[in-house]
C-alpha cells in the first residue's frame, strides 16, 4: 500500500499507512518517509544526495530499532547457559550424595542410597538439559523473527529510496 501511494505522490496516505501498521517496519518506513516529504520540495540538493539523505535516515531508524527488538534475548541465552550448569550441579551433588552414602554404609549396605543419589543426579541433568534445549529453541525461533523483520525494513528502505529516485529525478 505504502509503495502505491507513494506511485501516486501521495505521501501523506503512505504515512497513514505506517501508522496504521504499528511495528518496527513501519516506524523504519515512517521516519524515512517525513524525510523523503521534506526533500520533495528542497532545490538545493541533488537527487542524489536526496537519495543518500533518505537512505540514511532509514539506517539511523534501523539502528534505533533493532536494539528493541533484541532487547528480551539476553534472558532466554542466560537462561539456556545457566540451565545446563545448573544440571551439572546437580549431577555433581547428586553422585556426591551417593559415594558420600556408598563411604559410611559400606558396599553392599548402601545400594539404597546410592540409587537414591544416582537418581537425584539424573532427575537435575534432565530437568536442566529440557531447560537448556527449550530456551535455546525459543531463542533461535525469535532470532530468526528478527532477522526476518530486518530483511524486511532493509528492503523497504531500498524500496523508499528506490522510489524517491525514480520520481524525482
Amino acid at each position: 500500500k505504502v509503495q502505491y501511494h507513494l506511485a501516486n505522490k501521495n505521501v501523506d496516505a503512505a504515512l497513514a499507512e505506517c501508522d496504521k501498521q504499528q511495528g518496527s517496519v513501519g516506524n523504519v518506513m515512517k521516519a524515512g518517509l517525513r524525510r523523503y516529504k521534506e526533500l520533495i520540495t528542497d532545490a538545493e540538493l541533488t537527487t542524489e544526495q536526496k537519495v543518500v539523505a533518505i537512505q540514511k535516515e532509514v539506517e539511523e531508524a534501523t539502528a534505533l530499532e533493532l536494539p528493541m527488538m533484541q532487547k528480551n534475548l539476553v534472558f532466554l541465552s542466560t537462561i539456556t547457559s545457566v540451565g545446563t550448569l545448573v544440571a551439572l550441579l546437580g549431577t555433581v551433588m547428586g553422585m556426591i550424595r551417593s559415594f558420600g552414602a556408598l563411604g559410611e554404609e559400606g558396599g553392599a549396605g548402601a545400594a539404597a542410597a546410592l540409587a537414591v543419589g544416582i537418581a537425584e543426579a539424573l532427575y537435575n541433568t534432565a530437568l536442566g538439559i529440557a531447560t537448556s534445549a527449550f530456551a535455546l529453541i525459543m531463542y533461535n525461533i525469535f532470532t530468526t523473527k528478527i532477522d526476518g523483520i530486518t530483511y524486511g525494513i532493509d528492503e523497504s528502505g531500498f524500496t523508499l529510496t528506490q522510489s524517491f529516485a525514480s520520481q524525482y529525478k
